[in-house]
């Protein structure tokens, strides 16, 4: 039996044959209250309003969990006209999405359905929301690179396919920017990308400005908004999962990015809460911390294909170990550093090499492109434990060969690092990055005949105090 008729039949198996009804008597914060419906946890249902004249709209929801006697439902909008009394049905006990082909270039909403005024194609079979977790023995080694197309990270962080990789920034640092670049000019098959929580005015700006209409042509997009309510954000991430497992199993490369994951735990808050969960590190309750995991597992390599996922982690006050920058760098296998000095300064992309790493960066690059990697890592140490020196003109020349070294090899590091926004054309290439890698070596060898020759020179001494 192929994957896809059993991924039909289990979505027939998860339909409520019998209609499940119950009825509202408490809405309390985000929460809906229903009593006489046992349906599990994860189910859809209805609330039927208006139920004088059964002519109110519906509402659509999800359950969220128990208290006693009663099922806490969690609504997909607002609870605005909803009252005691009104009739609540099941829908499904399991959630599922619809994926297909055709879906590529199409804009969705939290929920699957399309936002770009098109309708949904035909042509898509359902797949569980929520799948069972991926047997360990299934996932090959990482071992094949992965252009993005942004020097810094194809260079020094390289990404390997189907490497999970997390992006570390505070708001206005150019982590959209950075995101928008890697799906542009990634040599990936597919890009799904789940915008969850960001400014309705985010979402147009990213699609046009960052990503393009060459972008999109081989991208899904889902999206929901920092308006909608907590479970659609929190769909939204799951049905990019969806999609974008739908295309590794064709035995495509795909490319999943997420913006971003804080808001993603932030949705989960809210749910939590709201069904009673206590508060634990920095109000965030357990669930939290066990469905993240859950999450980032999804992506990675398997036997019939690939997911590489990068996913934006917007920190708090610019605090790299608060809770969910912390949990998420423990799973992931890599993260890239973006730092408010950098940007300051108009470095583009603003990553800071030495807090990033890629945890399979050796695993998929050539011995040249090591030894490279790890002078240009050294000279950007060097710079940084002399700078504060530099600054207040405290360094004399020919003190350290190291320092003299990493001074006179910053302009070509900075200019290898720096890269403009409209620098990269068409698909990346990734033996042209590391061939540049390499060839950073050479103008090193060249500094440092320059500066054994300066510190043959005698070293001047400090003025005296007076």
């Amino acid at each position: 039996m192929t994957a896809t008729l059993e991924d039909q039949l289990d979505t027939i198996r998860q339909g409520a044959f019998v209609e499940l009804s119950g009825t509202v008597i408490e809405v309390r914060g985000l929460a809906v209250r229903v009593a006489d419906l046992p349906v599990p946890v994860g189910s859809t249902v209805t609330v039927k309003t208006g139920r004088a004249k059964g002519k109110g709209p519906s509402i659509e929801g999800e359950v969220i969990g128990f208290d006693r006697d009663q099922t806490l439902i969690m609504p997909y909008g607002s609870t605005s006209g909803i009252r005691r009394g009104d009739r609540v049905t099941a829908g499904q006990f399991s959630q599922f999405v619809r994926v297909g082909e055709s879906l590529l270039g199409r804009v969705l909403d939290g929920l699957g359905n399309p936002l770009d005024g098109k309708p949904m194609p035909n042509d898509t079979v359902f797949r569980p929301l929520r799948p069972k977790p991926i047997d360990p023995m299934d996932r090959p080694l990482i071992d094949t690179p992965l252009a993005t197309g942004v020097r810094a990270v194809d260079g020094l962080l390289s990404v390997g396919r189907g490497q999970r990789l997390g992006v570390f920034a505070a708001p206005g640092v150019g982590k959209s920017t950075l995101l928008g670049t890697m799906v542009r000019h990634t040599e990936a098959d597919v890009s799904v990308i789940a915008l969850v929580g960001e400014r309705g005015r985010e979402v147009r700006d990213f699609i046009e400005n960052h990503l393009g209409e060459a972008g999109l042509a081989r991208s899904v997009v889902v999206c929901a908004t920092g308006d909608e309510a907590a479970p659609v954000r929190l769909r939204a991430a799951l049905v990019a999962n969806t999609i974008a497992e739908y295309f590794r199993d064709r035995g495509l490369n795909v490319l999943l990015i997420m913006d971003s994951i804080t808001r993603f735990c932030q949705a989960q808050r809210q749910i939590g809460l709201a069904a009673g969960e206590p508060p634990a590190t920095k109000g965030y309750p357990p669930s939290v911390f066990s469905l993240l995991p859950t999450l980032l597992e999804r992506s990675g390599r398997t036997t019939k294909g690939s997911i590489t996922g990068l996913y934006a982690v917007l920190v708090e006050g610019d605090d790299m170990n608060e809770p969910i920058a912390d949990a998420a760098r423990g799973i992931l296998d890599g993260h890239v550093v973006l730092s408010r000095a950098l940007a300051a300064k108009g470095h583009w992309p603003a990553i800071d090499v030495l807090e990033s790493i890629s945890r399979v960066c050796d695993e998929v690059i050539q011995s040249d492109q090591q030894a490279a990697r790890r002078q240009v890592l050294r000279l950007v140490n060097a710079y940084r434990q002399v700078e504060d020196l530099l600054n207040i003109g405290a360094y004399p020349a020919g003190s350290n060969p190291e320092f003299d070294l990493a001074i006179a090899c910053k302009p070509s590091i900075d200019q290898f690092l720096q890269q403009g926004k409209q620098e990269v054309k068409g698909i990346a290439d990734f033996d042209k990055t590391r061939r540049q890698v390499v060839a950073l070596t050479h103008q090193f060898a060249a500094a440092r005949k320059q500066v054994e020759r300066l510190t043959q020179r005698p070293v001047q001494q400090a003025p005296a105090r007076r």
